[in-house]
């Protein structure tokens, strides 16, 4: 009879067969020499343009007959280069040129494994693996696999860092997906329409420049202000519509499914037991409809979205999917904070609130556009207390939690003996939460 540690040695001793990436990918890869040719011109364009204008066209394209099939190989030779392989115990991920690189990721440590397709990909029928890992902030990824590949492959991991065995884990396959609900593309575009930052936004866009053109009458001066802020206002507006169209939310053993894009198609997951916080906002043109968008915080992950846009009742149940135990606190259950408060922030404290319950810390915030933040006791890392000068005055104090994807959520001006008893009860909350939390395994 052998012990687990013998076994994992035997293990790691077979012979571990090293894969390439798709064909397609030296393509992506030979844009590298191209793009650095074209941030020395954006960097310098006087120069650049000076030197443009010394060429001939027999030294253009002599220069175009070396950049392109140096631009090609490269591309070739990264790709020769770059291997990946998965052992019983980690995924190895070999990469580099002229310096080597090797990527050692814990199997136990893979927190949520994104399948992403830009508009190219999807025509070349590839996808983009992306890793989210316990303890990186930098996700590494295998760019470009085979559409079918990287599902598979997905699949394998997920199963390997579930505790299935290196011998079934390929048999797996990828678990069943039940969905949700859909977000219709019209009620996607309304909700952006009713949105305030994109009116914000687009307001700037046109009062900023105009004040400024009838200040300095620069044209340079009115373009570099004018594109960032139009750039800012597409981006809330049809960047978002473009990013979060089809919006599909399922359900499956290894968390929830995300699926979204009109442009890029992502896959993504929410692992389960990893999320953090979960907040629902409420944009003040959305409440006559009764409209809310859950946003996220997971350890370790760039999933920052679960809703873009949901009745309120959905939501809620997709949240106590997401949250298992966990009831949304009623409007009528978050208590304000006392009257006095208003001498600290006036007006604006009517929209701070606090409820906490058998399994969460709810903190609300915002008056024109709430914000209602509900933090596990069992994700709870640490809790403090806050008490200016001016609040020490009045009497209140602020109720800090932090959790463990480095974010914070407060609960604003809090009587004093109130945030004082909090903060005990919290940390006693916080250590039987933990204690009674279950483990974060994949498909457990």
């Amino acid at each position: 009879m052998t012990t687990p540690g013998v076994d994992d040695a035997v293990r790691e001793k077979r012979p571990v067969t090293e894969r390439r990436l798709h064909p397609v990918t030296p393509l992506r890869r030979a844009w590298a020499p191209v793009a650095v040719v074209i941030g020395w011109a954006a960097h310098d364009p006087d120069q650049a343009q000076r030197q443009l204008t010394r060429l001939t066209t027999t030294t253009l394209l002599i220069a175009l007959a070396v950049v392109v099939p140096a631009a090609a190989l490269y591309g070739f030779l990264t790709w020769w280069f770059t291997h990946f392989a998965v052992t019983d115990t980690e995924l190895r991920i070999r990469t580099g040129l002229v310096f080597r690189r090797t990527a050692h990721i814990r199997l136990e440590r893979i927190q949520a494994i994104d399948v992403t397709q830009p508009l190219l990909a999807r025509v070349a029928g590839v996808a983009k693996l992306k890793l989210d890992v316990i303890g990186t902030d930098k996700k590494d990824e295998l760019a470009f696999l085979g559409a079918e590949e990287a599902r598979t492959l997905r699949a394998e991991l997920l199963a390997r860092a579930a505790g299935f065995a290196p011998e079934t884990a390929h048999e797996v396959g990828e678990a069943p997906s039940t969905q949700l609900l859909r977000v219709p593309p019209g009620v996607l575009a309304v909700s952006l329409v009713l949105s305030g930052a994109t009116w914000g936004t687009l307001a700037a866009a046109l009062v900023v420049p105009t004040v400024l053109w009838l200040a300095t009458e620069s044209v340079w001066t009115v373009l570099a202000t004018a594109v960032p802020l139009f750039g800012a206002a597409g981006a809330s507006s049809v960047g978002r519509f473009v990013t979060e169209y089809d919006w599909t939310v399922g359900e499956a053993p290894d968390g929830l499914r995300l699926d979204h894009g009109l442009l890029d198609r992502a896959h993504e997951t929410v692992p389960p037991g990893r999320v953090q916080t979960v907040r629902i906002v409420e944009p003040l043109l959305w409440r006559r409809r009764g409209w809310v968008r859950v946003e996220l915080d997971v350890a370790g992950s760039a999933n920052s979205v679960l809703l873009p846009v949901a009745p309120r009742e959905v939501a809620e149940s997709v949240v106590t999917r997401v949250l298992p135990g966990v009831t949304v606190p009623a409007g009528a259950a978050v208590s304000r904070p006392p009257r006095r408060a208003a001498r600290c922030v006036p007006v604006w404290w009517r929209g701070y609130g606090l409820a906490v319950t058998d399994a969460v810390f709810a903190a609300r915030t915002g008056l024109l556009r709430r914000s209602l933040a509900l933090v596990p006791h069992a994700k709870v890392q640490s809790v403090r207390l806050a008490q200016g000068p001016w609040q020490r005055l009045w009497g209140v104090a602020d109720v800090h939690v932090d959790t463990g994807a480095n974010k914070t959520v407060t609960a604003r001006l809090r009587d004093a003996a109130e945030a004082a008893q909090l903060l005990r009860a919290q940390a006693a909350r916080s250590r039987t939460g933990r204690r009674d939390a279950r483990p974060d395994r994949w498909m457990a």
